[in-house]
């Protein structure tokens, strides 16, 4: 039996674009999703994942999400849940080189599921190196990365980027673009969040980027420049990291996660909660403040090493939870075994 853990992540810059070949930089965060894995001596895996806002999802099943189960639970977060868990038995079977190993699997998460925090990643990150290492297979972090992104490009019926499962499996800042995916050098960022409660449809949120882009030139021209703000931004971060950062760091990349929030509310991805919590983080006093991951609802990261803007948003009617994050240095990691 082995427990691993995988942190969540919020985006700095360049999600949506990132699904077009430009850069994003997320960051992971220290909300992490952990899963125990033991091995079967047949070919079922058992999930029990009580914390998932699953109303107490146990369920057992083949390896197919044809056959699924009866529980009191919303069908598309079920199904979600089993396809997620179903790529990752089958990524970590071919990466041990038995298609009939089985698993009973306990999932526990501190991270709101659909907000845009990385849920997903973190749950399939720790799930495949939990299970990896419980049969003896010891995969690094790029290697437990590339199948995560292989299962979650899956689940999500071809739409997924490299960008939540690298940053959730090697940790810290990252940059991502197409299938470049390294570590950047980044100061440790006075991370804010505000929940409302609510998740967006990332599919949905998705396509109607893409059908806005392909229809109108302005939505391709905003897409790029994401990319182009993305770079801007990866580059003070480098830049703070060298110097130490201070306050003419952190207004010029609020500077740019405001300017981000304008870009993708544009694309049509924000929402109105998302908005008052944004205004209400920079009216607190907040360096800048957007939307991370693929908007409609869920989460907004603000900068801010004062208390000011997590009181304010712990205040604010759109806002369900307020907390401060720290960078996640580390990845996903062993727990116990």
């Amino acid at each position: 039996m082995t427990t691993c853990s995988a942190p969540g992540k919020v985006y700095l810059f360049g999600e949506h674009a990132v699904v077009y070949g430009e850069p994003a930089v997320p960051c992971a965060v220290e909300r992490r999703a952990r899963v125990t894995a033991e091995p079967r001596s047949d070919d079922r895996v058992q999930v029990d994942a009580r914390d998932l806002s699953l109303d107490g999802f146990t369920v057992t099943w083949g390896g197919s999400v044809d056959d699924r189960p009866d529980v009191d639970a919303p069908p598309g977060l079920v199904e979600a849940a089993m396809r997620y868990v179903d790529e990752a038995v089958a990524q970590t079977r071919d990466a041990v080189g038995d298609p009939d190993q089985g698993f009973d699997i306990t999932v526990e998460s501190d991270i709101p599921l659909g907000a845009g925090l990385g849920s997903s990643a973190a749950v399939v990150v720790a799930a495949i190196k939990a299970a990896t290492s419980a049969v003896g297979v010891d995969l690094p972090p790029e290697a437990v990365a590339d199948r995560a992104f292989r299962a979650e490009y899956e689940a999500q019926d071809g739409q997924a980027s490299r960008a939540d499962t690298f940053c959730s499996a090697v940790g810290g800042a990252v940059r991502v673009e197409g299938d470049d995916t390294r570590r950047l050098s980044a100061p440790s960022l006075p991370f804010v969040i505000g929940y409302d409660g609510g998740a967006g449809d990332t599919g949905e949120l998705v396509a109607g980027v893409r059908d806005l882009r392909e229809r109108h030139g302005f939505a391709a021209d905003t897409v790029a420049a994401i990319g182009d703000l993305t770079r801007t931004g990866e580059s003070l971060l480098a830049e703070a990291d060298a110097e130490g950062l201070d306050d003419d760091h952190l207004d010029a990349l609020g500077e740019l996660m405001d300017v981000d929030h304008g870009l993708l509310s544009a694309l049509g991805v924000s929402a109105r909660s998302l908005d008052e919590m944004v205004w209400t983080a920079r009216e607190a006093g907040a360096t800048g403040a957007k939307l991370t991951g693929a908007g409609g609802g869920g989460c907004v990261v603000a900068l801010d090493p004062t208390d000011a803007t997590e009181t304010a948003l712990s205040l604010a009617p759109a806002c369900e939870h307020a907390f401060r994050a720290e960078l996640a240095t580390e990845g996903v990691r062993i727990e116990s075994e």
